[in-house]
């Protein structure tokens, strides 16, 4: 009985930590550009860095199996020298969002890095103990991006709802500066590490976030119990993507947006809504990527 007994409780435990976790990564190694024999080291960095986001709790939320967050990092190799296992990478990362009452998922947040750059060996483990003790850049690059998967994910929950998780990613953008990488650094890029969550945490760019949460909780959520609402909604919401355009010019954030959303809005406003409506929303497109403007008229049709 005894036995029994505590068989039952590892199982409860087990289950217990497995709901804690919230992401559930799938991660690719592309390292077809790189001339090298040594098949198991780039085995090997696939399946630690999918272990290592999957396998953790990153913010001390509890996620039920099914809330947690699909997401994918593909990670082409561009060179690797084996002998002190440096790796100069590129990275293709997105999250995606069930919408409610629907099969349907939109991508949430999708971002190019090319400067996924770090060291690798295969006997290395991939530990993090917090933001003032990276152990390396790789460690840092996967916890940064780790917290504002989930930072985005709960503001198009609630209404600024991640602000305690990207303020986290913020404390590794600070103390990551000192492992000298690129993409950490103000000024570096307007769309590096720190750029991107400095813009998005700036008080000037709130209606962007707001608008993260109206065009995905009250706008596509409800799609298909009240479409001309929902619609209406994220028109709305589109308004403040506008507004936070406007507020800070140079920020990147609302171009990207339109990018990783661009077949999405086609979508939803093809063949519905008013002509008003329709080139209110296409006028706002144009201003916000003017070089999407062939596929911006699509939604007029």
């Amino acid at each position: 009985m005894n036995k029994v007994l505590i068989t039952f409780s590892l199982l409860v435990l087990q289950a217990a930590t497995l709901a804690a976790q919230e992401l559930n990564a799938k991660v690719v190694v592309n390292h077809q550009q790189v001339n090298s024999t040594e098949q198991a080291i780039f085995d090997e960095l696939q399946n630690k860095v999918q272990a290592f986001l999957n396998e953790r709790n990153w913010t001390g939320l509890t996620f039920k199996e099914l809330e947690r967050i699909p997401c994918s990092f593909n990670i082409t190799v561009n060179s690797y020298d084996q002998s002190d296992g440096s790796f100069k990478c590129s990275l293709l990362m997105s999250s995606t969002r069930p919408v409610y009452n629907s099969t349907y998922t939109t991508p949430l947040y999708s971002i190019k890095d090319g400067d996924f750059n770090f060291n690798f060996q295969q006997t290395d483990q991939l530990e993090y103990s917090g933001a003032n003790n990276l152990s390396s850049n790789l460690v840092a690059m996967l916890a940064y991006y780790a917290h504002m998967i989930v930072g985005y994910d709960l503001d198009s929950m609630a209404p600024l709802g991640g602000t305690d998780v990207l303020h986290a990613a913020e404390d590794i953008v600070t103390y990551a500066q000192d492992l000298g990488y690129n993409g950490w650094k103000a000024f570096d890029d307007g769309k590096n590490r720190f750029a991107l969550l400095n813009d998005y945490l700036d008080g000037a760019m709130e209606p962007y976030r707001q608008m993260v949460y109206k065009y995905h909780r009250e706008g596509l959520d409800h799609m298909a119990d009240n479409p001309e609402e929902a619609r209406k909604a994220i028109t709305e919401s589109l308004t403040m993507l506008d507004e936070a355009r406007t507020a800070k010019n140079m920020c990147h954030l609302p171009q990207l947006f339109s990018e990783y959303k661009r077949d999405e809005l086609v979508n939803i406003y093809t063949g519905h809504g008013t002509s008003q409506e329709k080139q209110q929303v296409v006028e706002i497109l144009n201003r916000v990527d003017m070089s999407q403007s062939a596929t911006w008229e699509k939604i007029l049709k």
